[in-house]
């Protein structure tokens, strides 16, 4: 497993936009759709990384308790099923399920839409305001396996905190790091 951190997309950006099945509810799902009323998190996850699994327990609490405060969570796996089958929409299905996903976990299968982000990794976070543009990106705490730094998602939860309260999301921000996207031979930016 190659450690990646993020391209660190521009802040103050619009939301690339998009349509893409759920593997859970097996719907088509517009982004416009499936926003928050306050702001929306989107965040490339995949099922077979270890730094997605560390962190799912956390993930799925976090994400319980802002949805009621107005914050849509959006998942989307890009990586290349062929050569991952772990990330199968159907495996997506099963994982979101297991872990108490309470968001739509989409499937990127062209993997246009981690390409419009400039996703590079497993887990990666990005917060969209209300007006869907970007706010924050980056890491959803300083926690990694193996660092003995506990999950807490301080990060994350700090930026959703400021722009509950109306408040300035401070620009000093980690890139995420983890896994990097599993690209088609087609689609390999590098």
């Amino acid at each position: 497993m190659a450690y990646t951190e993020s391209n660190m997309l521009a802040l103050g950006v619009e939301a690339p936009d998009f349509i893409l099945p759920d593997t859970v509810s097996g719907k088509d799902l517009h982004l416009r759709d499936i926003t928050g009323e306050m702001a929306t998190v989107i965040m490339f996850l995949c099922n077979h990384c270890p730094f997605v699994k560390y962190i799912n327990s956390k993930l799925a609490e976090i994400t319980a308790h802002y949805k009621n405060e107005g914050i849509g969570f959006i998942g989307i796996s890009s990586n290349d099923v062929e050569n991952y089958p772990d990330d199968s929409p159907e495996k997506m299905k099963e994982v979101a399920k297991k872990e108490g996903y309470t968001f739509p976990y989409l499937y990127d299968e062209s993997q246009t839409v981690a390409r419009a982000y400039h996703a590079a990794c497993t887990p990666e976070f990005y917060i969209f305001d209300r007006d869907l543009h970007l706010v924050y990106r980056g890491q959803m705490d300083d926690s990694r396996p193996g660092n003995d730094i506990p999950v807490t998602g301080s990060d994350l939860t700090a930026a959703l905190d400021a722009l509950l309260q109306g408040d300035y999301v401070s620009e000093n921000q980690k890139p995420g790091g983890g896994c990097n996207i599993k690209w088609k031979k087609s689609m390999d930016p590098n």
